[in-house]
């Protein structure tokens, strides 16, 4: 093996951005790059030019593998960069069959196309047989049969959720210090998994729940003033997450119903938190409209209800701060954002994931979006990044993010932007994107059509055939 200094490592990454960057300007796919890469660098192998076509760091091959791992309910692996660096550079070292179903999944390629398909100990195994590698995307590959144990996930927990909370109140059907807190768990259950499912199916769940607290506010028995009271706490936060699926759903009149429940629940439970952040959940609604006067008018009603910190940070970036920038109010937004910062910094608990937390990377994406919304592309495109790559591959917030970098992208790297809408589509099942990401995909499409780059008109047609979240029936699309 011929040894390569690290000033022409350096070199070869540096050349290798620049082969990318004219391969993307002339329309050619992963396949033709990483062929142009290695004609023009011998030194690197199939491998390594699949990856640096792709424009991927080796830390951003090692994320995706442990993505992968993590959405099949499993531990991530313990491959290293190291690893990855070794089957780059040395013929001799090969990664296993397992580790190549792996690598073709997220590279999305053949092993043959990775120079893992021709040793002696890869000819014609079980694995390779048949026409695995035929399809694109996540469902060429699949995983050793062990992988295919069925495994606890959220998804199965979630009707035991709820069929234990139904238990509980056959046991009090006016309900007890247990039923809320069994009520307080489910709700932390729901809002912690929130985007480990698709909307419609979480909805469901959801719904159920907070019917089963009705019968108990309901019931004929009589129940202390306390427990009443924390069971209509707990209707809020449920009411809470029914509008906000609605919303993800495209169902905005449900949502701002779901919504205003959730409101009146909360000043009538003392429960400033909840009051808040459903006024924050309505901004959001409004704003989804077009309605951004109304929109910062919930915001300044939630501004006034939550208590310090976090809750008041996450108003500021999540209410006030989109539809500002929307306006061009461009001192007000900035302001909103160092608002936030400061709401943050006081508070000493900090982050906090879940639907009604917030987390770097949705404060990432709320600054990314109104920096493109105030013509700040470059800030944008950099936040939008960083907040993508903050997330794990293909769940929603992802999703949300690379459509945000592919809208930033797109007046001065529209064939970026199209091949970044391409991936998301090919890595997020219709069921799971929620109505916001689509929004951004036909807002995409309709700047990128005029244009007839590559990868437009694919994006065009991909757009126009997804089916609805909700079709004119009320049937889900398929999960």
């Amino acid at each position: 093996m011929t040894t390569v200094s690290r000033s022409r490592r350096a070199a070869i990454q540096k050349a290798a951005a620049e082969i990318r960057e004219r391969c993307l300007h002339s329309g050619s796919g992963v396949e033709r790059t990483a062929d142009v890469i290695r004609a023009e660098l011998p030194e690197v192998h199939s491998l390594e030019a699949w990856r640096l076509a792709l424009g991927w760091p080796r830390s951003r091959t090692i994320e995706r593998v442990g993505a992968l791992y993590r959405a099949r309910g499993l531990m991530p692996p313990g491959m290293s960069e190291s690893m990855l660096c070794r089957w780059e550079h040395r013929s001799y070292e090969r990664p296993s069959l397992e580790y190549v179903e792996v690598l073709c999944t997220v590279y999305q390629a053949r092993p043959e196309q990775l120079g893992l398909g021709r040793a002696p100990d890869y000819e014609q195994p079980q694995w390779a047989q048949g026409a695995r590698y035929s399809a694109p995307g996540p469902q060429a590959c699949v995983l050793p049969a062990r992988e295919s144990m069925v495994t606890m996930t959220t998804s199965a927990g979630l009707p035991a959720v709820r069929e234990s909370l139904h238990l509980a109140l056959l046991a009090e059907p006016a309900g007890s210090t247990a039923v809320v807190d069994l009520s307080e768990a489910a709700i932390e259950h729901y809002a912690l998994g929130y985007s480990k499912h698709p909307p419609h199916l979480l909805f469901t769940e959801v719904h159920a729940a907070r019917g089963l607290l009705m019968q108990a506010l309901t019931s004929t028995t009589p129940t202390p003033d306390r427990i009443e009271n924390e069971l209509r706490r707990c209707v809020g936060w449920l009411s809470a997450l029914l509008g906000n699926l609605a919303h993800h759903l495209g169902d905005h009149a449900g949502a701002r119903v779901h919504l205003a429940t959730a409101t009146t629940y909360g000043d009538r439970s003392g429960d400033a938190r909840l009051a808040g952040w459903a006024w924050g959940a309505q901004a959001m609604v409004a704003r989804a409209a077009g309605q951004h006067i109304q929109a910062l008018a919930h915001a300044d009603r939630g501004l006034a209800s939550a208590p310090a910190g976090l809750p008041r940070a996450q108003l500021h970036a999540w209410a006030q701060l989109p539809s500002l920038a929307a306006l061009n109010r461009q001192r007000e937004a900035d302001a909103a954002l160092a608002a936030a910062m400061r709401e943050l910094e006081a508070d000493a608990a900090g982050w906090a994931p879940g639907r009604f937390g917030y987390d770097i990377a949705e404060h990432q994406l709320h600054e990314a979006d109104a920096d493109r919304a105030l013509g700040r592309t470059e800030k944008a495109v950099a936040t939008a990044e960083t907040s993508m790559n903050a997330c794990i591959t293909a769940t929603p917030g992802w999703a949300a993010a690379a459509l945000l970098l592919a809208q930033a992208e797109a007046p001065t790297q529209p064939t970026d932007a199209a091949q970044r809408a391409l991936d998301v589509l090919a890595r997020v099942p219709a069921a799971r994107l929620r109505s916001t990401s689509r929004s951004r995909l036909t807002q995409l499409d309709a700047a990128l059509s005029p244009t007839r780059v590559t990868g437009a008109d694919e994006l065009h047609d991909r757009v126009r055939a997804l089916p609805a979240i909700i079709d004119a029936h009320g049937t889900a699309a398929p999960a």
